[in-house]
């Protein structure tokens, strides 16, 4: 299907690729790179805007709206082969489904956005992992091999959009295997298995890494380390000191090989506890930045300087409260546009309550901010 994108492309006199890398190295940009996380799943059924242009997902809403370009390149680097999606029970409203994880998760069958009530784990003891780790954590898996010459023919040398290499997970995606109370237990019960699972996480991305890096010239690095909610991390500090931090030292230091300086986690929640032990790891950027359980990324900005980069920070409470809330929220923004290092959008999935026309005005308002020459 073609898509008409409803709205003009942000006036500009660089490419996708040269804006992103200057605007995040803090050099003048001829504008700020317009991008967003993306909407609820509800969206595009709820939205006219949406359902009746055909909009169905994220990746057609990025063409709609004529947003900056920007890509990523991954590889096979968790369970493979995944556990089998099966529906296990029915209960009424809901469904026990054994996710791709090997965890059995209740979920509704309407197929709203929702957190899944996860109630069982497939590995709960160290013979569990054993077993799992020798199935599903193969380094000599045919099906880790990358097609490194696919890959260049799609994200040639002369591309004028940034892509980043995805590094995957050190520790979100075992809390993913093992549920959040799963992990809380793993950790002071079999500590030297939970280290193991760490250990496997980066071995299998440093795998992948040693294929792609070097091969294509990527602009930025990007991950996925969910830990952390209102309160802090789910882990403790000093575990993710001792256990996490060091795994993020050896990706940076290929990455730094590669000429790659910059890193970016999607870590949701209040994650100054770990702040700290990030930068030190390499991971220097925050994404997409959640504020209301955590902070006004001015805070963090302030803070570390120059060290830190964020992506994301524009409260979704405020897009829900209409224009004058979004304008002032918008407004406070400003100086962080202006110091460069940071790029504004919804501070994750935009929800459904937000109104069509207020998440068009918020889209002009931006343009009008932050998108001039």
């Amino acid at each position: 299907m073609s898509i008409t994108p409803i709205r003009p492309r942000w006036r500009g006199a660089m490419t996708d690729r040269e804006r992103f890398v200057r605007q995040m190295h803090y050099q003048p940009v001829d504008r700020c790179f317009n991008m967003e996380f993306g909407y609820w799943n509800e969206n595009f059924t709820q939205w006219p805007l949406f359902y009746e242009n055909g909009i169905n997902n994220n990746a057609e809403a990025d063409i709609f709206f004529n947003f900056d370009i920007i890509r990523g390149v991954g590889g096979r680097i968790w369970l493979n082969p995944p556990f089998d999606n099966v529906v296990v029970e029915e209960r009424g409203t809901t469904r026990v489904l054994m996710n791709a994880d090997g965890l059995l998760a209740e979920v509704p069958k309407d197929g709203h956005d929702t957190i899944p009530h996860y109630l069982k784990s497939s590995v709960q003891t160290p013979d569990d992992w054993r077993r799992v780790k020798a199935e599903r954590f193969r380094r000599d898996d045919p099906a880790r091999k990358v097609d490194v010459e696919g890959l260049k023919q799609v994200h040639p040398p002369t591309r004028d959009y940034p892509l980043g290499v995805h590094c995957g997970s050190m520790i979100g995606k075992i809390r993913d295997m093992l549920t959040f109370e799963g992990l809380a237990y793993a950790i002071y019960d079999y500590p030297d298995v939970v280290e193991d699972m760490v250990e496997t996480a980066c071995v299998m991305v440093e795998d992948f890494l040693d294929q792609v890096l070097g091969q294509l010239d990527f602009d930025y690095a990007s991950g996925w380390e969910d830990i952390c909610y209102k309160g802090g991390p789910i882990v403790s500090v000093k575990f993710f000191k001792n256990v996490v931090m060091p795994r993020y030292k050896r990706i940076h230091k290929k990455l730094q090989a590669a000429g790659i300086d910059l890193w970016y986690t999607d870590c949701d929640g209040d994650v100054r506890p770990l702040m700290p032990y990030f930068l030190e790891g390499g991971i220097n950027c925050l994404f997409p930045y959640e504020v209301n359980s955590c902070a006004h990324p001015a805070e963090l900005l302030n803070e570390y300087g120059k060290d830190l980069r964020i992506m994301g920070g524009v409260d979704k409470m405020a897009l829900g409260r209409g224009p004058e809330a979004i304008k002032a929220y918008l407004a406070t923004l400003v100086p962080l546009v202006e110091r460069g290092g940071y790029i504004p959008f919804c501070d994750h999935r935009c929800p459904p309550n937000v109104k069509p026309e207020d998440y068009l005005y918020y889209l002009d308002l931006k343009e009008q901010m932050f998108g001039l020459q």
